[in-house]
């Protein structure tokens, strides 16, 4: 092939071909072809004596919502920012490469075993999480990693790139700003959350998520006045899984919308046997604290069964509201105004409690049963939950103590003017057959003139 005589600026050459196939047109770094050609010329290289080596994946936590705001033109802007610093700070033979979109990756030929890898990681975290200059402001980031070791994580380029996926998967679930070296043993506990995941898809659909009970009581007459609804999974296969662990799971692989629908229409189903007079207390998720059809939704649950909205109370922690606080605040005051009630839960336990307290209007808080605990023990908790019954009757709001365990909390908190409380002292969570047997034994034979039902 020969370069016409006429000059065209539209002809391009075998080489010009080759770069831009292997160029990242934003920023100018290699992209996904150059990297696996690279690893797969350091593997070659190595073949005879298969010394170790490095490729890491880096992805930008947080970059969509930036993107969003301040439009792709910043987005962009931000990209080459980014690969002009990795670029600036990776080690020397390293080869730094754009994967798409807020992914980057690394090639290091001379990063051999597991501290290293951490080490770089720990110092490219470091350089990203210095603010971004956008003109006429600056933004912050955090970026997670991912890293794979030649040969151990994979002998071929396909298994290496997916051994560091899933790395950086398991750094996106802990959290940002995280740093995962590719084991073996990730890999087992990443293919068992997988395997968790399907049982639980499973069980939602077949309706085998349950939901206990447990009571929530007047401390002045131990007379109970609602019931918190509690998830509850017992699988065929894996046994009995913790909510602790089966509810963030669903929140991580977004399926908790169905989860929620499952649980809160098994609740006001169940609290349309029960007294009129008591309510249903209901745990919303972070992540529908961020969905603006949360109140729409958990309404038509509540209309669809034919349950008082008045009789339903949603707990939200303060750690969910603070992802997206104004989001959650409309979300919050579309509920009440359909005549629901919220509770904040586990007080005391998040970063700015009073200032969420000044910020949105709640019914109730419950105190966090790590202060309960302490009560008969050590002044400072009885001195805290004293300030917070007294904080709360100044704010027009009740309380409810989480947690008791014994008469001497109980007793404690009744002097301290604690209007509500709940804890294994006054039940433990139990099915709706054990809740019936529990009423009946305090509201005598249940019928349709005490229930909603009907």
């Amino acid at each position: 092939m020969t370069r016409p005589d006429d000059g065209s600026a539209d002809y391009l050459s075998r080489n010009d071909l080759h770069v831009m196939a292997f160029t990242d047109p934003l920023t100018g770094l290699g992209n996904a072809n150059k990297m696996r050609d690279r690893v797969r010329e350091i593997a070659a290289e190595r073949a005879a004596d298969p010394a170790p080596f490095t490729i890491g994946l880096a992805n930008l936590d947080g970059f969509k919502p930036l993107n969003d705001l301040f439009g792709p033109g910043a987005g962009d802007e931000i990209l080459c920012q980014v690969a002009n610093r990795l670029l600036a700070c990776v080690p020397d033979g390293a080869t730094v490469i754009r994967v798409g979109g807020d992914e980057f990756a690394f090639v290091l030929p001379l990063v051999f075993e597991r501290k290293a890898a951490e080490k770089i990681g720990q110092m490219l975290r470091e350089v990203l999480s210095a603010p971004f200059d956008l003109g006429q402001r600056t933004v912050r980031l955090s970026a997670s990693f991912g890293f794979a070791i030649y040969p151990f994580a994979g002998a071929d380029y396909e298994e290496l790139l997916k051994s560091a996926d899933t790395a950086l998967y398991r750094s996106k679930r802990r959290g940002r700003g995280q740093i995962t070296v590719f084991s073996h043993e990730i890999a087992a506990e990443m293919k068992r959350a997988t395997q968790l995941e399907q049982a639980l898809r499973n069980a939602i659909i077949n309706g085998a998520v349950d939901v206990h009970f447990q009571p929530i009581v007047d401390l002045a007459t131990d007379m109970p006045v609602g019931f918190e609804a509690l998830a509850r999974w017992c699988d065929a296969d894996l046994g009995y899984v913790s909510p602790a662990v089966f509810v963030p799971l669903a929140e991580e692989r977004g399926f908790i919308h169905s989860l929620t629908e499952t649980l809160l229409r098994k609740a006001a189903e169940a609290a349309l046997l029960w007294p009129k007079e008591l309510f249903l207390s209901f745990n919303l998720s972070s992540a529908q604290l961020m969905d603006p059809s949360t109140s729409r939704d958990v309404l038509a649950i509540v209309n669809r069964v034919g349950l008082d909205p008045r009789r339903l109370e949603l707990e939200i922690t303060e750690t969910a509201v603070m992802t997206d606080a104004d989001m959650a605040q409309k979300i919050v005051a579309e509920l009440r105004a359909a005549g629901m009630r919220i509770s904040l839960d586990d007080f005391g336990t998040g970063q700015s409690s009073l200032g969420r307290l000044r910020d949105f209007t709640f019914d109730k808080l419950k105190i966090d049963r790590s202060f309960v605990s302490r009560i008969a023990t050590d002044r400072a908790s009885e001195h805290i939950i004293k300030a917070i019954v007294t904080m709360c009757d100044g704010l027009n709001l009740e309380v409810v103590a989480e947690g008791i365990e014994d008469f001497a909390e109980a007793l404690k908190l009744k002097g301290l003017g604690c209007g509500m409380g709940q804890g294994y002292f006054y039940g433990k969570p139990a099915d709706l057959q054990a809740t019936m047997r529990y009423l009946e034994k305090r509201f005598g034979s249940l019928d349709q003139s005490q229930s909603q039902a009907g």
